[in-house]
């Protein structure tokens, strides 16, 4: 396979991968040009790889950034911006992971807290089965919130306890 191919191959199934994930589809495109990319491109090389406007290539580029997952590159004499996808795939995951669960799980662990406090009789069949639901998935959630944390987390901890034993 040449490596045009395979580059439009990979920008591709990345793109439809993190439809699955929750992120838009040319979000996605434009975070795999960039994270194959050799170099920092422009919104021009962006715009000219995917064949999206430049309102699109800048809007997505925007939200790759507020991910975390992409930042603004300057170039010595050039006045254009250029972007540079973070490679650290460890880095790209915790980054996903983090803003997922920011957007996703933390405002329904924040509804479920108020389901909780459901008014009347406890004895009540429908309260009864409603509390139980809503607190079963709260300690799911709870979990997830935990499991998420850790890996969040894992870098950093791995970093700081990496920097001790050479300070040992």
């Amino acid at each position: 396979m040449k490596l045009n191919e395979a580059k439009q191959q990979f920008i591709q199934s990345w793109g439809i991968l993190a439809t699955q994930w929750g992120i838009n589809r040319t979000m996605a495109q434009v975070h795999a040009l960039l994270l194959i990319a050799g170099e920092p491109l422009s919104t021009d090389n962006i715009m000219e790889e995917l064949s999206i406007s430049r309102g699109n290539a800048n809007m997505n580029v925007r939200e790759l950034m507020n991910w975390q997952l992409v930042d603004k590159v300057i170039i010595q004499g050039d006045r254009k911006e250029y972007f540079a996808a973070e490679k650290d795939i460890w880095k790209v995951a915790t980054c996903i992971m983090y803003q997922r669960k920011k957007r996703e799980l933390d405002p329904m662990i924040k509804v479920l807290n108020q389901l909780s406090d459901v008014e009347g009789d406890k004895r009540n069949a429908e309260i009864k089965a409603f509390t139980e639901t809503i607190e079963s998935i709260k300690k799911f959630a709870a979990q997830a919130e935990k499991t998420m944390d850790v890996m969040i987390k894992a870098e950093e901890n791995w970093f700081w306890s990496s920097f001790i034993k050479l300070l040992k």
